[in-house]
């Protein structure tokens, strides 16, 4: 499976924007799904996770007010709404596919298989 993100971009603080991630060569309609994010000089961070159906998300606690994640499993996408960024949020984002059968609420990056190659987001103050 290929996953292709996009929507990344320059924004001001308090902005928004929209990511999206696409996948192709696979279905990714029965697999959970995440973003990631790496801010330079960081590790990379979990941001957020949605379930194969879409009826359970999850959140890391500084985005959880402003963040919504969600998927069109008729289309293989994930999407990413950003809304009050603050210039904290300034990173590389990544969608990826959690390996089957484990929990929505699993953080960690070695629980993903598969990797999008990321798409920017910067905040300006």
């Amino acid at each position: 499976v290929q996953l292709q993100a996009s929507g990344g971009g320059l924004v001001q603080a308090g902005g928004s924007l929209r990511l999206s991630c696409a996948a192709s060569g696979q279905s990714i309609s029965q697999y959970g799904m995440g973003w990631f994010r790496q801010a330079p000089g960081k590790e990379r961070e979990f941001v957020a996770s949605i379930s194969w159906s879409g009826d359970a998300t999850y959140y890391e606690n500084s985005v959880r007010a402003r963040f919504t994640i969600s998927r069109d499993n008729a289309k293989d996408t994930v999407a990413l709404q950003m809304n009050g960024l603050k210039p904290e949020d300034t990173a590389v984002y990544y969608c990826a596919r959690k390996h089957v059968g484990l929990s929505i609420t699993t953080r960690r990056s070695s629980d993903y298989d598969y990797w999008g190659q990321g798409t920017l987001v910067t905040v300006s103050s």
